[in-house]
């Protein structure tokens, strides 16, 4: 599992979407950007179907998730 706590463009509250990893100021889950990833979508797709997520976001969120795959 990823430490999202690392990650600075993401954000977690209990109150919120049931306490998810949500990009900061959005009640958007980061694990949606994977599922639609997975399921075919671009980014592009995906910024248009949540337009309160930052291109800048989505990308930094993709990188965190990279470099947490790198072995230490």
């Amino acid at each position: 599992m990823l430490d999202w706590s690392t990650c600075p463009v993401v954000e977690r509250a209990s109150e919120r979407v049931s306490g998810a990893w949500v990009f900061t100021g959005t009640r958007v889950p980061v694990r949606a950007l994977f599922e639609n990833l997975e399921e075919g979508a671009s980014v592009d797709d995906f910024l248009q179907w949540f337009p309160g997520v930052t291109r800048d976001q989505a990308v930094a969120v993709l990188a965190h998730a990279e470099h947490s795959l790198i072995p230490a």
